[in-house]
């Protein structure tokens, strides 16, 4: 899934490829979409009041990790069908976790935050569409930042006052991912466009990606500029 990066043979099936990048945002816009609706049904029917007691959020955060792992392992077995399925089973997963921020921060907040969020991934996807950059090779710099955070997440439970720094590196990490991802959807394009098949299943994990970088960032986004009911 990595083949080499060639400008000019990409302008070759630009419609082609056009119609596909816009298909995988499209998916991607559909589970953003699930995912907020459902938060927003979640909190303001008051179910989150029950959801957030006992162990059921460490269960729900095994359970959207398992449909991760389980998507990209078995991609190449399972249909086109169920891998849009999990996508949005995902989605939903993700809903009740992320049906905390509405209780806790302010509705002004959610507004400004997503909007700043949908500007800073339109950005940084426009850029890994239009640019002839190898992005490929920042891979591991962007892995790094991963674990970095992480790391950080565990040290901030010890040592207060890391937030703001730790944030600050979520959001580079994330909007150079989206660059990355975008880029990638144009690879895959390449990869499997003798493959009907696997090319709609490469342009869900596509889709995952870029969703998991639009919350990623809107979620370090919120925790830097929210403002707390």
């Amino acid at each position: 899934m990595n083949p080499s990066y060639d400008p000019q043979t990409f302008q070759v099936k630009s419609d082609s490829i056009s119609s596909y990048t816009a298909k995988t945002f499209g998916w991607m816009f559909l589970g953003l979409m699930t995912t907020f609706a459902a938060s927003l049904a979640i909190y303001f029917t008051g179910a989150i009041y029950y959801l957030y007691n006992g162990i059921l959020p460490y269960v729900l955060l095994i359970a959207e990790l398992g449909v991760v792992i389980y998507l990209s392992a078995r991609l190449h077995k399972m249909s086109i069908g169920m891998a849009r399925g999990l996508f949005f089973v995902y989605a939903l997963l993700n809903a009740v976790t992320f049906s905390s921020i509405f209780a806790i921060y302010s509705v002004s907040s959610l507004v400004f935050v997503f909007g700043m969020t949908a500007l800073y991934f339109g950005v940084m996807a426009l850029y890994g569409m239009v640019t002839k950059t190898d992005l490929s090779r920042i891979r591991p710099v962007l892995l790094f930042g991963l674990i970095t955070l992480l790391v950080l997440a565990l040290l901030s439970v010890f040592i207060p006052g890391m937030e703001t720094g730790m944030c600050l590196i979520g959001v580079v990490i994330f909007v150079a991912f989206t660059a990355y991802d975008t880029q990638m959807i144009r690879r895959n394009y390449m990869a499997f466009q003798s493959s009907p098949e696997l090319l709609q299943k490469a342009s869900v994990i596509s889709a995952l990606q870029l969703y998991l970088d639009f919350i990623n960032l809107f979620l370090y986004l919120i925790r830097l500029f929210g403002k707390r009911d």
